[in-house]
């Protein structure tokens, strides 16, 4: 006989008078006395997150004091059948278990996810993975976040535990431009910068703190990011309403490892955003879209 399929609790310990007001008071003096502070985006609505780097059991409770600092529901997925179990699944599910039927191949998360999210709209939740997959040393991500958001057609939130800032929460919200290998690779770019509690264990490897850059830096960076491919100074300076763009300028996000620089003989030089550059673009502002 075929199990009936289980749903994502809608009412969870998020929802509870003693998650709003006491634990939301005891993470609010903890962040304070440890001098902590969370990344405040306008990340309305629901969307996967990843919680990068992941190298230490502490970096949960600092992701659930900024989530629930924020009113923000987080849900983890978990096999369907600890959900089965009496007494002890109903309270996993009321911490926020997604209960997933692995047979299903991922097709069933993303039915859970959607059918979820079509009820609650408007709601902030956050459906919560770890591409790295484990505590320990890795060289690689676990992809299934991206087929979920794919498949479910909301954004990538991405959340970082940054030790050396002392930061906690989601910084940039993503939406997918249907080039997985690109995405990918700008998301896992916007990590290098990011310090985790055991960094030797990270993945991607952290190559140091985001440089600084000016405003005017950062507009070009992000009109860059718009154009598909590559553009030349006059497209950029047009892009961004500038009669004239400085050639010292492109010339110096060239040197930093942002922009890549094409000559040709016959053509004014074109520039294109490199994945630093587009990682660095995710700190820099909290949504990016392709034009």
């Amino acid at each position: 006989m075929t199990k009936k399929a289980l749903a994502i609790r809608e009412k969870t310990i998020f929802d509870g008078v003693f998650t709003k007001y006491v634990l939301k008071a005891l993470f609010s003096l903890w962040f304070k006395l440890a001098g902590w502070k969370i990344t405040k985006i306008d990340a309305k609505g629901a969307g996967v997150t990843i919680a990068a780097p992941h190298t230490s059991n502490w970096d949960f409770p600092y992701a659930l004091g900024a989530a629930i600092l924020q009113d923000i529901k987080i849900y983890f997925s978990i096999k369907d059948s600890w959900c089965r179990i009496p007494v002890m699944g109903r309270f996993m599910m009321w911490l926020g278990a997604m209960p997933i039927d692995r047979s299903s191949k991922g097709k069933g998360q993303v039915e859970l996810i959607k059918a979820f999210v079509e009820k609650q709209k408007d709601s902030r939740v956050y459906f919560l993975f770890t591409p790295e997959g484990t505590r320990g040393q890795s060289d690689k991500w676990k992809t299934g976040f991206y087929h979920v958001a794919e498949g479910a057609g909301i954004p990538i939130f991405l959340a970082k535990v940054d030790y050396q800032k002392k930061e906690s929460g989601v910084f940039h919200s993503y939406h997918l431009t249907g080039d997985k290998e690109e995405d990918i690779a700008a998301i896992q770019a916007s990590y290098k910068s990011v310090y985790g509690k055991y960094p030797e264990n990270q993945f991607p490897y952290y190559e140091g703190a985001l440089p600084e850059l000016s405003d005017s830096d950062a507009i070009v960076m992000k009109a860059l990011y718009t154009f598909k491919g590559v553009a030349t100074r006059m497209e950029i300076a047009a892009k961004i309403k500038k009669k004239e763009l400085s050639t010292a300028m492109l010339d110096f996000l060239v040197e930093k490892g942002f922009l890549e620089k094409t000559n040709s003989p016959d053509a004014e030089p074109s520039y294109q955003l490199t994945c630093a550059g587009k990682g660095c673009l995710l700190h820099l502002y909290p949504t990016l879209r392709v034009a």
